[in-house]
């Protein structure tokens, strides 16, 4: 029991970091706060998941505290001790901490990586939710605007959570598809290790999922007026579409290259 609790602190402490760093390589960075990460929440989604509702929530409140801290300058932007400690609840402490709820699907869902993609869309609905009743209370008037303050921060805050949430839920199938996270320590799935080409499809998957993340940026990057921080659905015009149907056309093919290889050694493997 001792080295289990051990094996999830190192765990937790590991994730967490990692959590942090993705989370500083913004992909989307959006003027009135907000932005599009690759994947940060998902280390400490699959510490909920390997470990359980209580280290996950641990681990998610550890990580809303730290990203508190990089995010101090938020601060600045409110006045009296009821709206900082909204921020400081709403926008993070209770926003990340939430990602403790990413392996209730696990018991309940055999396939891993849909039982950890169905945890991942919970927690980034639950992480949205905390940023709409913060748009609508304490940002109304300051970045968002008083009037219709709901419904504009239910349109801002979409802007960076959609787009959020496909690139968690993209690497959380991937994840899921081919690492084992139900075993004591993280291995191979045996499907893919039983074929020669084993390297194929995760890197087939890999290739889809840089696709998917690029789309996504280039697409919602677009979404949000850089001057108001308005959604603006008319800017999709200067989406460089050539080079989304390009990468995404390029990307298909080399994925499907890659699967006929890893299922053709699989036949010759029978």
């Amino acid at each position: 029991m001792r080295n289990k609790n051990l094996l999830a602190l190192t765990e937790s402490a590991v994730m967490i970091a990692l959590a942090t760093v993705l989370s500083l390589i913004k992909i989307v960075d959006l003027p009135y706060g907000g932005s599009v990460t690759i994947a940060s929440m998902l280390p400490v989604a699959i510490i909920a998941y390997r470990h359980g509702l209580g280290w996950g929530l641990g681990s998610g409140l550890v990580y809303g505290a730290i990203q508190q801290l990089t995010g101090l300058n938020t601060l600045s932007w409110v006045t009296g001790w009821q709206s900082i400690l909204a921020v400081v609840l709403l926008d993070y402490i209770i926003a990340f901490t939430v990602i403790g709820f990413a392996g209730v699907f696990r018991k309940v869902v055999n396939n891993q990586a849909a039982a950890l993609s169905l945890g991942c869309i919970l927690v980034c609905v639950l992480r949205y939710a905390c940023h709409v009743v913060s748009g609508a209370t304490v940002w109304a008037g300051l970045s968002i605007p008083t009037q219709a303050a709901l419904g504009y921060s239910f349109i801002y805050n979409a802007t960076y959570m959609i787009p959020e949430t496909i690139v968690m839920v993209v690497a959380a199938i991937y994840i899921g598809s081919t690492v084992d996270l139900r075993s004591q320590m993280p291995t191979r799935m045996a499907s893919s290790a039983k074929s020669a080409n084993n390297w194929a499809l995760p890197v087939a998957g890999l290739v889809a999922a840089v696709a998917v993340i690029f789309d996504t940026a280039q697409i919602f990057s677009h979404l949000q007026d850089a001057e108001t921080g308005e959604f603006a659905i008319t800017q999709i015009n200067e989406i460089n579409w050539l080079m989304i149907i390009i990468v995404t056309v390029a990307a298909a093919v080399l994925s499907a290259v890659l699967v006929a290889i890893r299922s053709a050694s699989a036949k010759k493997a029978q």
